[in-house]
């Protein structure tokens, strides 16, 4: 039997609303009272259900869709569904019990939850076992600007991407991109992706063109100068449609609101259930195996690059380069208690004090030293743009194995791009990812740990 390939199938998305609805109307007539369920609820909160799954997006749930991403629509429908039962049995409902309409809320989005995921998975793991639901691709471009996508392709065959092709455009590029053409109608190819660094406006146009003919996907990979991922966001002034580079979830109130608020509760948990025990051990520990004072405190760049001071327990012998010089592998100034606190990332824990102080956050891009920044900010393009929110204990980059001392480019390049990426993509769901991600690199031991 040969696999059908493509996007979902038209019907999941239909099949999804059903069962949603018949979920949470099966529920309503078990859970509540006769006096609360009756036609007019019925219609009222499947219309309720259906327009706010249309404004947060509940459907709009791809391949590459993350699954943070999805527990983050499932709290934002959840919490406005659970608001409009409240409405409606304010309203209507004499007598009504507020414990019974949360337990039915809390049940309706739980068991769409678990069917959802369990959908999402499915549909992952039929992709990687049975090679169907997959979608066949091919890049265009050098192998340099592709080869992080090609990678991607090749290593994740649960996302449903079949790489079939790739067009390096070496040599006759005219040549090159009409045999590209020529392959993609006959191999019905699905998706195109091209480089854009490699490709003339004109030639974009031909790619443009080419694909609206012919019904492909067409998807870009920005610049290299463009490392980051842009989350443009359109205005209207008037009738002017204005684009801004970035739109940043933190600028919200709203979401500064239930950052802070999580900041200055997890670090108060912190602060009272582990460092209200653990710094007199260590200071004995640290005072005992060299001279010198229990913390260590080093000026670094935060928010809008303003300077705070960072604080942590001190890992290393005084010296006089500290501020100049990152920590090596093997680095003789470290001190044994001070490997062990920096393997494990102890020394770290007293900037729960500069959260408290709101000079930081729990998540956020890592801060660097003073002189650091300004070597960088010189050397990395958009090296300065992570300072639009405030510095992390922990970050995005240093839970995918960029953390520690930075050996090359390389390194404070993607540092940099996972930064951008959190600081355009932030929910208070991703940072709960990040801490759990930390935790569980803290108990494994990362190798740049030192």
């Amino acid at each position: 039997m040969k696999n059908k390939t493509g996007r979902y199938s038209g019907y999941i998305r239909p099949f999804s609303y059903a069962l949603d609805l018949m979920i949470i109307n099966l529920l309503s007539y078990l859970m509540l009272s006769s006096a609360f369920f009756s036609l007019y609820f019925i219609v009222f909160i499947s219309l309720s259900w259906i327009i706010i799954a249309i404004n947060v997006g509940f459907y709009e749930v791809y391949r590459f869709t993350k699954v943070v991403a999805i527990l983050n629509k499932i709290v934002r429908q959840f919490a406005l569904f659970t608001l409009l039962c409240y409405a409606f049995s304010g309203f209507y409902v004499k007598n009504s019990d507020s414990q019974a309409t949360l337990q039915y809320t809390v049940a309706a989005i739980g068991s769409i939850a678990v069917l959802k995921l369990f959908i999402y998975y499915f549909l992952r793991k039929y992709r990687s076992l049975f090679g169907g639901n997959f979608r066949k691709v091919v890049l265009v471009g050098s192998e340099k600007n592709t080869a992080q996508l090609a990678e991607f392709f090749n290593e994740n065959p649960d996302y449903g991407y079949k790489l079939v092709q790739s067009f390096a455009l070496e040599g006759d590029k005219k040549a090159q991109i009409e045999a590209c053409f020529s392959f993609v109608t006959k191999e019905q190819i699905d998706e195109i992706y091209c480089s854009m660094a490699d490709l003339t406006n004109y030639q974009i146009d031909n790619f443009i063109d080419f694909s609206d003919n012919n019904l492909k996907i067409l998807k870009f990979l920005p610049d290299n100068k463009e490392f980051f991922a842009r989350n443009l966001k359109l205005d209207y002034y008037g009738y002017i449609p204005i684009v801004s580079l970035r739109n940043i979830p933190l600028d919200d109130t709203i979401n500064q609101v239930i950052k802070r608020t999580f900041d200055v509760v997890f670090s108060l948990i912190i602060i009272v259930g582990v460092l209200f025990w653990l710094i007199p051990i260590l200071a004995v520990v640290i005072k005992l195996e060299s001279k010198g004072p229990v913390f260590f405190r080093q000026k670094r760049n935060g928010l809008n690059y303003h300077e705070f001071n960072c604080y942590k327990f001190r890992s290393m012998t005084l010296n006089e380069i500290a501020d100049l010089e990152q920590v090596s592998k093997n680095d003789p100034r470290i001190t044994k208690t001070g490997r062990f606190m920096r393997k494990t990332s102890i020394d770290e824990l007293p900037q729960f004090f500069n959260v408290l102080l709101g000079d930081m956050s729990v998540v956020g891009p890592r801060p660097h030293m003073v002189s650091h920044t300004e070597m960088y900010a010189k050397r990395i393009d958009k090296f300065m743009v992570r300072h639009f929110i405030k510095p992390g204990i922990t970050g995005l980059a240093q839970t995918n194995g960029f953390r520690g001392e930075v050996e090359n480019d390389k390194d404070i390049i993607y540092r940099v791009k996972y930064d951008i990426f959190y600081m355009e993509n932030w929910s208070i769901l991703l940072d709960v990812k990040i801490i759990f991600m930390t935790l569980v690199n803290a108990i494994k031991g990362d190798i740049k740990a030192y």
